[in-house]
């Protein structure tokens, strides 16, 4: 199966998107580390951000998963991002290029569960 997980970027009052583009850079670095590091597991980054309007954007993470197991790094670094730069989060399958959400988490819908996670995937 083929993980996503998005910064949410739909939804956003103003004071929220001016934030979000206030951190861009910051949000880009930090998921360009994790895919540096996790590259040989091949995760990708996600980056299309080139609108002037964050409810186009998509800003995250794509890596394959068989286990509920491969999903706590993820999660635990979206979490982080979450508390740190006050973000929600979205996390899903990619099938035959068509996203499907499962669950939402981050700072106003709460910390993400890996294995709550995985079984809303059917991991």
């Amino acid at each position: 199966m083929q993980l996503y997980v998005l910064v949410a970027c739909d939804g956003l009052d103003e004071k929220q998107e001016k934030a979000l583009k206030r951190h861009l850079p910051d949000l880009r670095a930090a998921l360009q580390a994790y895919v540096d590091d996790n590259a040989a597991n091949g995760v990708a980054l996600i980056d299309e951000c080139d609108s002037d309007d964050c409810e186009d954007w998509r800003l995250g993470i794509c890596q394959p998963v068989k286990k509920t197991v491969h999903l706590t790094f993820p999660v635990n670094l979206f979490n982080d991002l979450a508390r740190q730069y006050g973000i929600d989060c979205e996390i899903g399958s990619i099938e035959e290029g068509e996203y499907d959400p499962v669950s939402y988490f981050g700072k106003r819908e709460g910390q993400g569960d890996a294995f709550l996670i995985g079984a809303y995937l059917g991991l």
